[in-house]
């Protein structure tokens, strides 16, 4: 599955097919946010954090993908991300898209 964040894809005739969309919505343990607690008062990167985001960035675009390939698709353009958090501690990571056949 290729995956742009370009409108197009040189060379290639494109048929849209739909939007598509994945999320993911993770939280990290009790101790994990203690540890990133006592990290942030002194500055510096929150590895625990960092690696979260990372999961649950990779499951949403699995997710999208899952959601293109069922609409018989050979690729995602126009791919953005967002994210917001959820509560204290977790975040959701959205990605959309938009699912396209070659021509």
């Amino acid at each position: 599955m290729i995956i742009v964040t370009t409108e197009t894809i040189s060379g290639r005739n494109l048929q849209t097919l739909g939007f598509v969309t994945g999320n993911m919505v993770q939280s990290k343990n009790a101790f994990k946010d203690i540890g990133a607690g006592f990290k942030s008062m002194v500055g510096g990167e929150l590895v625990s954090y960092t690696k979260m985001l990372t999961e649950a960035r990779d499951i949403a675009i699995q997710r999208m993908i899952q959601q293109a390939q069922g609409m018989g698709a050979d690729a995602i353009v126009a791919v953005r991300f967002s994210s917001s958090s959820v509560m204290q501690g977790a975040a959701e990571i959205l990605v959309t898209g938009t699912a396209v056949k070659f021509v």
